[in-house]
């Protein structure tokens, strides 16, 4: 059995790291890709991972299966693809840390994947799938993507969903829109910023914004606002949750750590089931935002997505030491 079973893009992440004596910016590589990353940190903090994915047969594809695995991943459904490269996104960042991508991703192997990748042993054993919309911005990704949602979803697992919009990525803002908003009548949590709350309910309004995506089906929808925090409306309860004051020097993967840490504290209350979500306590919602987002707010205190999230240690020791925003 899988706590989470995730599936869809893993990069390399080329990060800005300083620039060389005449000035030459220098790019750090780091693993990367928001389903990993969200593996990754509910690993770190003791739940049970697998990733579906592929990556090339190059040093690229090579370099991130040895992290993964070093997170804790179970990759045994990563597959080798020895015809088409690993994606690849330079991060730029600017004076306060927030970052932009420069993908170079065409024809990669994380594009391809196929309905046979889909292992059956990770269908009927996971207690969570999460997936994000960047596996379905182009075929043969997008269907199998969507098969795997419905594969999951009649196999009894909880259904969590990122619709992680990426621009340049889509061959327009309305095919986007399109294919981003048709699964969420399939998902039991989904995971949006306040930009993609603009750009799929159509109002930047967290409660208005939150209840249009709830309407469709999930049962707990959380909008993450950078340092803003986090707003989270299930059937029952809603409200919003504030970040903590770090040095931050890196947003990259904030999002992602914010969610792993999150997805691990439902299934450590207790939340292993459609049902058992639908219950969602105020309390359990409470402990898990707070503790959500300071693993968020710690990984943007250094550098990359899976190599700046924080162990539990240093999370609980946020909660009890550092200001809120």
């Amino acid at each position: 059995m899988y706590d989470i079973v995730a599936l869809g893009e893993c990069l390399i992440d080329f990060t800005p790291d300083g620039c060389t004596e005449d000035g030459i910016p220098v790019y750090r590589q780091n693993p990367g890709g928001a389903p990993a990353n969200v593996l990754a940190m509910a690993s770190i903090l003791g739940r049970s991972t697998a990733f579906i994915g592929r990556v090339g047969n190059d040093a690229f594809g090579q370099f991130m299966r040895a992290r993964l695995e070093a997170a804790g991943l179970d990759c045994s459904s990563l597959i080798i693809d020895r015809e088409h490269p690993t994606s690849i996104a330079f991060v730029t960042l600017d004076e306060h840390g927030n970052r932009s991508f420069s993908f170079y991703r065409k024809g990669s192997a994380d594009l391809m994947l196929s309905d046979e990748d889909i292992d059956d042993d990770k269908v009927s054993g996971a207690t969570i799938f999460h997936f994000g919309s960047v596996s379905m911005t182009d075929e043969p990704g997008r269907s199998t993507t969507i098969n795997a949602v419905r594969k999951f979803r009649a196999a009894g697992a909880i259904v969590s969903y990122d619709p992680n919009y990426r621009p340049l990525l889509w061959k327009s803002d309305d095919e986007a829109r399109s294919v981003m908003s048709s699964v969420i009548e399939y998902c039991d949590i989904v995971k949006i910023s306040e930009e993609e709350l603009l750009f799929i309910a159509g109002t930047s309004d967290l409660s208005e914004g939150a209840g249009r995506i709830l309407a469709m089906g999930p049962a707990a929808v959380i909008v993450t606002r950078g340092a803003g925090g986090a707003f989270i409306m299930t059937g029952k309860h809603s409200g919003s949750f504030r970040t903590f004051d770090v040095e931050t020097v890196d947003t990259t993967g904030a999002g992602d750590s914010f969610y792993g840490a999150f997805l691990a504290m439902l299934i450590e209350k207790g939340y292993r089931t459609k049902d058992d979500l639908k219950g969602l306590s105020l309390d359990d919602i409470e402990s898990s935002m707070v503790f959500a987002n300071a693993a968020g707010s710690l990984s943007t205190a250094k550098l990359g997505a899976i190599p700046s999230m924080p162990s539990r240690n240093d999370i609980e020791n946020c909660i009890r030491s550092c200001a809120l925003l």
